[in-house]
Formats: structure tokens, sequence, C-alpha cells
């Protein structure tokens, strides 16, 4: 862990927590997008990372082995089509804490949850209910609703979902405890974001992992928010199975190549339900075009089809910045960007007034994200800090949320950005 600073609301001091930052060279790495003709102050990598200056290339690459190739590139080229995935298991084992046969780049988000949910959410009469968080990502809800109600079952009844006490914005762990050791809930499946998206919450992956196997449930969660974000240690917290994707803290294109985890103790099992498709076939005897699905061996047997390989290609160059920077070296430094940006709110006596942050303020419990609750004219208070230069986003009703990334933010950026919300909440309290 980081030792204690002493921020400063300065200039100086933010130019000076730059100088002597050893991952400051990273940013030169990215596309800077501009507002106005000047660099803006990007902090909605929670949204869509940006994008990698060596992008281009290993696209063209690919573009380029097509265009000489053709189908050869299956079996030839620098990198070939057919084994062109390969390449991704050691890095994104690293950044999900898995072995290397657990984890798979293929498909989208939402498509690789409903695959897992075929293998993973097994109803009977008696234990058919699914536990999730309150206000989870829509896309999630309604991929549990129709798996749901595709087993006959009433999604008002089979989904429980844990919502915050009364007066709060964020679950307690022991609530959710509580909530999976219910003998009344029975659950089948426990299903949680690794990162809530709306308040940036980081939940105990661990201790749910733990909870929902004692209560005779799978276990599996969606790490949109938390890859390449948050520290992930999939296989020591066993969980069954995780889904992300790839476009958000991992930079990887718009709708790019997603990913998916499933533990080694099911890649030997042929029994477990799936749907299957060609490439999750049997590597050594695929091409014999046989009857009889025969799954390979860990993640890889979950796959459907083909590679897309000029997404992967993107999904390449930004994994190796990652693999340069080392994930433990960014959470470091997003630990300090993301406290930089808090303190800067908490002590300006009119942005604090203004702008209640949701987020927990324990930086274990939170990624770089900062989740603010309005108070009066949030729109406009988003509409001015955009045009003056800050992209973030905003969520209605009334919530703004700013993610200050390691890989590109810098801690002038983050200086510039509490400067601008200052200057706007003081213009828009004032009209």
């Amino acid at each position: 862990m980081i030792s204690s600073i002493t921020y400063e609301n300065s200039l100086e001091f933010a130019q000076k927590m730059d100088t002597s930052d050893p991952l400051r060279q990273f940013r030169n790495h990215f596309h800077i997008p501009l507002i106005h003709d000047k660099k803006a102050i990007y902090l909605c990598g929670n949204s869509l990372g940006l994008q990698p200056k060596a992008a281009r290339d290993t696209v063209e690459q690919e573009m380029l082995h097509w265009q000489t190739l053709a189908v050869e590139g299956h079996f030839l080229g620098k990198q070939p089509w057919l084994t062109y995935h390969k390449q991704f298991r050691p890095l994104l084992s690293n950044l999900t804490g898995a072995l290397s046969h657990e984890v798979v780049a293929m498909n989208n988000l939402t498509t690789n949850l409903h695959l897992m949910m075929i293998s993973f959410y097994q109803p009977t009469s008696d234990r058919y209910r699914i536990i999730m968080e309150a206000g989870a990502f829509p896309s999630d809800q309604y991929a549990v609703e129709s798996q749901v109600r595709f087993h006959g079952f009433d999604p008002s009844d089979a989904i429980i979902e844990i919502k915050p006490r009364e007066g709060e914005h964020t679950l307690r762990t022991e609530d959710i405890i509580q909530a999976i050791t219910n003998p009344e809930n029975k659950p089948a499946l426990v299903l949680f974001g690794g990162v809530n998206y709306y308040t940036g919450q980081v939940f105990d992956m661990q201790a749910i992992s733990k909870t929902a196997h004692e209560a005779g449930a799978y276990v599996g969660f969606d790490l949109a928010h938390a890859i390449g974000n948050v520290s992930l240690h999939l296989h020591d917290w066993g969980a069954d199975f995780a889904v992300w994707c790839s476009y958000k803290y991992l930079n990887s294109s718009p709708g790019g190549v997603s990913g998916a985890f499933v533990h080694e103790r099911h890649a030997n099992n042929p029994e477990l339900p799936r749907l299957a498709g060609w490439w999750g076939y049997d590597e050594a005897t695929r091409f014999q075009m046989k009857k009889g699905f025969i799954p390979q061996h860990g993640a890889d047997g979950w796959q459907l089809a083909n590679a897309p390989i000029l997404l992967m290609a993107v999904h390449r160059a930004s994994l190796d910045i990652f693999q340069e920077a080392g994930l433990e070296n960014l959470r470091q430094k997003s630990i300090l960007l993301t406290g930089y940006l808090e303190f800067l709110i908490q002590n300006d006596p009119i942005l604090n007034q203004t702008l209640h942050i949701i987020t927990p303020s324990n930086p274990e419990e939170r990624g770089c994200q900062l989740s603010m609750l309005t108070t009066k004219n949030g729109k406009g208070i988003f509409d001015k800090i955009t045009e003056a230069g800050v992209i973030g986003d905003w969520r209605e009703p009334n919530v703004i949320r700013l993610s200050p990334v390691p890989l590109y933010n810098s801690f002038e950026d983050i200086y510039q950005c509490g400067e601008i919300l200052s200057r706007c909440v003081r213009e828009i309290t004032t009209i």
C-alpha cells in the first residue's frame, strides 16, 4: 500500500506529482480528444477508454495479412489467426488473477453472460432464485430476467435484488451475506458486478464467493467496471465464472472483444450444460468435422465462433501497455489520483455543498471513479464543465461520474478539473 500523502490545492503540487510519477510516460501512448482545439480533461474511461496510438498499426498489420495472405492468414503470418486468441491468455490471467486456461477473449459481454448462465444457472423447483445487486447495469438486469423467464419462472419471485439501507447509497457486505444465507432464499446463482457502475463501489468478491458456495449456489461476476481498474483474484476467490467487456478501462475500441473466466474445477466437465460451437471443439480433432461436441479444456471450450481479428488486434495493442505498466503500479497511482479529486471537492466549500460523493471513501472499496450526487442544477453543472473541457459522464437523475484513469490522466488534469468544477458551480449558483 502507498504511504500517506498530504494533498495541496495548487498547480505546483499537481505538477510536482506528475514529475515524480513513474507512469507519466504512458499518457503519451494514447490519443486525447480535443475540445475547442485544446486537449480535453478526459475522465470518462468508465464508459469508453481512449484509443492507444499503437492500435492503428496493429490493425493495419492484420489488414496487410488479409491483403497478402487471404485465407492462409489463418496459418501464416506473424500471428496466425487460427491461434490468435491464445496470445491473450497470459495477459488476461494477470489482470484477473486467473490461471491461463481459465480465461478467454471472445464475443461481447452480454453474450458471454448468457453463455455462462446457460451453464451456471440450473434452477430446480425448490432452488431457482438469483441474488444480485439492485441497480445493476440494465443489460445484466435484462439478461437475468430473460434467463429466468426462459426457465419458466417469474422474475418478481426468482430475482432477489439487494438494496442499500435507507439513507445509504452503497451496499453493506453483511447485508449481501445475510441475503445469500437466508434459508428462505435458497439461491441457485449469486451474480454481482465487481464494481457497481453507478456508485463505483467495489464489492467484496471473495466474501460473496465463499458465502454463495456455502449456501449451495454458483457465483459469477460482471467485471465490466473492475477489469483493468482494481486488483482481481478470481481463481483464489473461487468464483465459478466471470465476464467483462474491454472498451472501458481496457481501451480496446467501441464494442471491442469481451472475455470470460471459468474456474478450472469446471475445465474438464463435458456434462456441464453449455451452448456449443465449432471454435470451442477439441482443437486436436476439430478439423475432422465429426458429430458430437467435445469441448476444449478450460474456458476455450465455451467459444462459439472464430475470433474477430481486427477487434482483437486493438485489444492486443492496449493489453501490451498494461503488461508494460503493471496493474499493481497502476492501482497505486489510481488511488492517489482519485484521492486527489476527492480532496479537491471536499475542501472547496461550494463544491462540498453542491456535490455529494456517493462512492465509498475507503480506497479499498472503490476503483478510479467518483460518483457525485448533485443537490441542484446537476445537468447544468455537467453541461458547463463539458463546455469548459472536462469529459465526464451524466447519469439520470442527478449523478456526475468522473474517473481518473492512471494510464492517461495526470495530476494536473485533476487539478484543472477541480478548478473548472469550482468555477462552473459558482457560475450556476449565481444565475
